[in-house]
């Protein structure tokens, strides 16, 4: 009786045992493919957090083409040298909340 008992624990183990190891199998390739999707997947990069927002850079070139176009416009157009440097001190200074409210930013 007692060598039928050892007989049917060590196949009882014998089985336990591959269960673990399909286990062990299962959960490795698990992790590979995990492992593989998150080096192929590109890590989204968080922008900042503060309160200056981040523009595209098609946004940041359009803002850098407008105010050229803008400074051009102001030195063609009028003839003093210190109203030309009032109006693009003030376009300098307004610029920030022109930016704002054309990109509907906050």
């Amino acid at each position: 009786m007692s060598k039928e008992r050892a007989r049917r624990r060590a196949e009882r183990e014998a089985e336990q045992e591959r269960a673990r190891a399909a286990r062990a199998r299962r959960v490795a390739r698990r992790e590979r493919r995990r492992s593989l999707v998150r080096r192929l997947t590109p890590s989204l990069r968080r922008g900042r957090t503060a309160r200056l927002r981040r523009h595209t850079r098609r946004e940041r070139a359009t803002i850098l083409v407008l105010t050229a176009v803008a400074v051009v416009g102001i030195w063609s157009l009028v003839d003093d040298l210190a109203l030309r440097l009032v109006l693009v001190a003030l376009l300098l200074l307004v610029l920030p909340a022109i930016v704002v409210i054309a990109l509907d930013r906050r």
